[in-house]
Formats: structure tokens, C-alpha cells, sequence
């Protein structure tokens, strides 16, 4: 489970799902006095962290910027516990949108000055597909035909001194008809366009690392799709 806090990867494991491939720059134990400043530069793995020491790191990661940090990896061998203890620091909103194509190009929206991909959260009683469908339908005035579930991202942000949590599932759509297409002024988006693969990846640059992650699990799955 990857959490983006304050636009920060932050990584729930096991100790089964441990990347061994991966250098990390700060390692840090239980028996390890509190984190300096370093700690908080590169990639950082945390071995069994305390419920005192996630508030903390919560903490810090919503109220400082930490230019210099990439990653903070959590493991433990109660990985459920801690994605619960986590989840319960916040309020949790589900929302649900798709990565939509047309042949080889790719769409995207820009909304608050950056390319996103459509989405929104759910009406009471619709399951995911549901809300994707309506949410792509609508913020963007297209027809589109789901496909097969991509990844489900999470996010933090604060709203009305709320800590919420927002947990987005994704689906590949395939465009059925884009004549009528428009931007959904009234939800802030103020551009539609569709993007070859390559003029995707460089829009989002100016996005969220939350839609690059979606985008690179969009092309490992699309790539695998085409292979068979």
C-alpha cells in the first residue's frame, strides 16, 4: 500500500513484500533514538515503527515541505495492523475515475493548473465502476466503456481542518465517442486533450505523483495487454 502524504511516497509492507533491490539511504530500528535531521533526505526504511513514532511521522510529513526526502518505506510484520492504525488518523473519502483511451492516444484534464485524469467521489449507494463511469462521463461530456481495474491510489490532504484520506480506484476505459467533449467548467476543469504516450508522460510532469505512479502502472498493464 503506497500513501502520497503532502505529495510524499509513503509505503506500507512486509517484511515478504520488501524490495531487496532497493537502497536506502537512512535505516532506522526500534531501539534507535529519535530521527535527525538526515533521516528526512533520500530513501528512508523504518523497521516496526510505534503508533507514537507514525504520529510523528505524519506529522512532519504534512506540515514541511522535505525537498530533499523521496521515500519513507514502513515495514512490519503486522501489515494490517498498521494500515489500520494509519487509516484511522484520518477521515477516509472513496472516489473512483478512469485512464481513458482512443487507439494510441491517452486523455487528460487540466484542473487547479495541473493534467490530472478524470475522477470524483462516489454518490451514495454506487460501487466503483459505477462512480468511475458516471464521474469520466460527466467531467468530460465523452462516452466510455470500462475496462479492467488499474491500481487504487491513496492521498492525504487537510479540508476544513480535517485530515482526510482519499482512496481512488482506477479503471482503463476506451472512448466511444468524444463529439461532444467539454471540459466541466463547473468542477474547476478548464482543458480536455488527448495525448500520445510520450506527450502524456511529459504533461505530467506538471502533476501529482500520485497521477505518474497511476500513469506507470497504466503502461505496465497496457503493455502487458499487448503483448498477449
Amino acid at each position: 500500500m503506497r500513501i502520497f502524504v503532502n505529495d510524499k511516497p509513503l509505503d506500507l509492507v512486509s517484511y515478504e513484500e520488501l524490495d531487496s533491490s532497493k537502497n536506502f539511504e537512512s535505516e532506522y530500528f526500534p531501539s534507535d533514538s529519535p530521527p535527525s535531521e538526515i533521516f528526512w533526505e533520500d530513501d528512508v526504511l523504518i523497521h516496526e515503527p510505534s503508533h507514537d513514532l507514525i504520529i510523528g511521522l505524519l506529522y512532519t510529513l504534512r506540515t514541511r515541505k522535505l525537498k530533499k526526502l523521496d521515500s519513507i518505506t514502513l515495514v512490519t510484520k503486522d501489515k494490517s495492523g498498521l494500515k489500520k492504525f494509519i487509516k484511522s488518523r484520518f477521515l477516509t473519502i472513496k472516489a473512483a475515475g478512469g485512464v481513458v483511451t482512443k487507439k494510441d492516444k491517452i486523455l487528460l484534464i487540466y484542473r487547479l493548473g495541473k493534467w490530472d485524469f478524470p475522477k470524483g467521489k462516489f454518490d451514495k449507494g454506487e460501487t466503483p465502476i459505477q462512480c468511475a463511469l458516471r464521474e469520466v462521463e460527466e467531467e468530460c461530456a465523452i462516452k466510455v466503456k470500462a475496462g479492467k481495474p488499474l491500481i487504487t491510489t491513496w492521498h492525504t490532504y487537510t479540508q476544513d481542518r480535517k485530515s482526510i484520506l482519499k482512496k481512488t480506484y482506477w479503471f482503463q476505459m476506451d472512448c466511444i465517442s468524444d463529439e461532444k467533449m467539454t471540459p466541466q467548467a463547473e468542477e474547476g476543469i478548464e482543458d480536455i486533450r488527448w495525448f500520445y504516450e510520450g506527450d502524456a508522460k511529459i504533461a505530467l510532469v506538471n502533476s501529482y505523483p500520485s497521477m505518474r505512479f497511476l500513469f506507470k502502472n497504466f503502461l505496465k498493464t497496457h503493455l502487458k495487454t499487448q503483448s498477449l
